[in-house]
C-alpha cells in the first residue's frame, strides 16, 4: 500500500522539535509501506531525497514562528497550492492520503485530491482549528470565523476517516461531523530513545544543577504556551529560598519577552536554552527532575496532545501540567504527575513541595511515569493503530 503524507512541517529526530510524523512514516516503511511525504523547507529551491526509507519532497515555503498572522497564512496558502503542483507535475501515484494539521489549509489538498483524482485521504487533527486561534483572538473578523468553521467541516466531511490527537479533540470532531468514523491515536513515547536512568555526574556539572531540584520546560515559546506562568512558579521558589533551578529548552515568538521578564524579575534560579534535537532533549533531560507542560489558560488547549509530556513520560520524569482536561486525568489517575492551578503560583509550591522533601514519593511518581509510557504509549502501539486504520480503508 502506497501512502501518500502531506505535513507541512515535517521534522526529522535529528533535527529535533514535533517528530510525530517521521515516527508514524518510518513505522509504516518498516511494516511494508510505500510512503511519500510532501512537506516544506526554508530553502530557496525544491528538493528530493530518501531519508530512513521515506522518499521525502521539500517544497520552498517559508515558515517561522516568528512570522505574523499574514504571512502566516501566505505560507500556509503556498504550501497546499505547491503541494497540488507538485502532485500534477510528477504524477504522484498513491492508493490513500494521509494528511495531518496545522495548517488546516493543507486539508484543501485533500479536497482537491478528492475531487480531481477522485483519491481518498484520511485526516489527522493535530489542533483544532480554527478553534485554537479564534479563541486567543488571532482571528477577529466574523466571516473568516465563519468561512474557516464551514472549511473545517468540509475536510472533516470528505475524509475517509479521522485522527484525533486526544480525547477532547475526538469529542469536537464527533460533534462537528458525527456520522463520521474517528480514531484517537495520541503522540507518542519513544521508549526505546528515551529511559530513566540516574542523573550523570558530568552533565549535572556541565548544567549546573548539582543538588538541585530541576524542572524543565521543554518546546515552543510562543503565545499559546504562556511562560509567565512558569516564571511566577520560578519567582515564588526564590523567594522562598527552594534549591529549585528552572530550564526553558526551547525557541519561539515569544522567547526575547519571557527572557526579558526573568531578567527584569532577576530569575536567576531560571536558565535558557536553544532549540535541541532529540539528543539535546535526552541529555537535559537526564539531569531533570520534574517537567512542565505550559498552555495558556484557554479551554481549546487543554484539548492538546503535547509530544514532549511524552518525552518526559518514557524518561520516567515528573510530569506537571497546567491545564484542565485529559492530560490532567492522565497525570493524576497514573499518580505519574500533578495539575497546577497556572494562576496560582502559591498551588505549584504546596504541590511540589512533598516530591522535594520526600524521595520515595519522587521516586514512585517517576517509575509510574515510565510505565505509562510503555503501556499506553509507545511508538510501536501507535503505529499499530494507524496501520489498523489504513488497512480497514483498503478499497475506498
Amino acid at each position: 500500500m502506497k501512502i501518500l503524507y502531506i505535513h507541512q512541517y515535517f521534522k526529522t529526530p535529528q533535527e529535533g522539535g514535533a517528530i510525530r510524523s517521521y515516527y508514524l512514516a518510518k513505522g509504516l516503511v518498516d511494516q511494508g509501506f510505500e510512503v511519500e511525504m510532501i512537506t516544506s523547507h526554508n530553502e530557496g529551491i525544491y528538493q528530493k531525497t530518501v531519508i530512513d526509507g521515506i522518499t521525502v519532497h521539500y517544497l520552498p515555503v517559508y515558515y517561522s514562528n516568528d512570522l505574523g498572522f499574514l504571512k502566516r497564512i501566505y505560507s500556509f496558502y503556498s504550501f497546499q497550492k505547491k503541494s497540488k503542483q507538485l502532485i500534477s507535475k510528477e504524477n504522484l501515484s498513491f492508493d490513500l492520503a494521509y494528511l495531518t494539521s496545522t495548517p488546516l489549509t493543507v486539508g484543501l489538498v485533500g479536497l482537491w485530491l478528492k475531487k480531481r483524482l477522485n483519491k481518498p485521504y484520511i485526516f489527522e487533527v493535530r489542533d483544532l482549528w480554527p478553534t485554537a486561534p479564534i479563541q486567543i483572538g488571532a482571528i477577529k473578523s466574523r466571516w473568516l470565523k465563519k468561512w474557516l468553521y464551514g472549511l473545517e467541516k468540509e475536510i472533516y466531511k470528505r475524509a475517509e476517516k479521522i485522527i484525533a490527537l486526544s480525547p477532547g479533540m475526538e469529542d469536537w470532531i464527533r460533534e462537528v461531523v458525527p456520522e463520521k468514523e474517528v480514531h484517537m491515536i495520541p503522540n507518542m513515547a519513544d521508549c526505546e530513545f528515551f529511559s530513566k536512568e540516574l542523573k550523570d555526574p558530568k552533565l549535572t556539572s556541565f548544567y549546573n544543577v548539582n543538588n538541585a531540584f530541576v524542572i524543565t520546560y521543554l518546546g515552543s515559546i510562543g503565545i499559546t504556551n504562556h511562560l509567565e506562568f512558569l516564571l511566577e512558579a520560578a519567582e515564588k521558589c526564590l523567594k522562598m529560598g527552594l534549591n529549585i533551578k528552572f530550564k526553558i529548552v526551547g525557541e519561539g515568538a515569544k522567547l526575547h519577552q519571557v527572557k526579558l521578564e526573568a531578567y527584569l524579575k532577576k530569575l536567576k534560579n531560571v536558565e535558557f536554552y536553544g532549540h535541541q534535537n532529540k539528543e539535546g532533549v535526552r541529555r537535559i533531560l537526564n539531569v531533570t527532575d520534574a517537567t512542565y507542560v505550559s498552555f495558556a489558560n484557554f479551554p481549546v488547549l487543554s484539548t492538546n496532545s503535547p509530544n514532549k509530556m511524552f518525552d518526559s513520560l518514557a524518561a520516567g520524569k515528573l510530569t506537571i501540567v497546567n491545564s484542565l482536561g485529559w492530560t490532567k486525568d492522565l497525570v493524576e489517575e497514573n499518580k505519574c504527575g500533578f495539575y497546577t492551578n497556572p494562576e496560582d503560583a502559591n498551588d505549584f509550591i504546596q504541590k511540589i513541595t512533598p516530591f522535594i522533601e520526600q524521595k520515595d514519593k519522587l521516586d514512585t511518581y517517576k517509575n509510574n511515569a515510565r510505565i505509562v509510557a510503555e503501556k499506553l504509549y509507545s511508538k510501536r502501539l501507535q503505529v499499530q493503530k494507524l496501520i489498523a486504520v489504513l488497512e480497514s480503508t483498503k478499497g475506498v
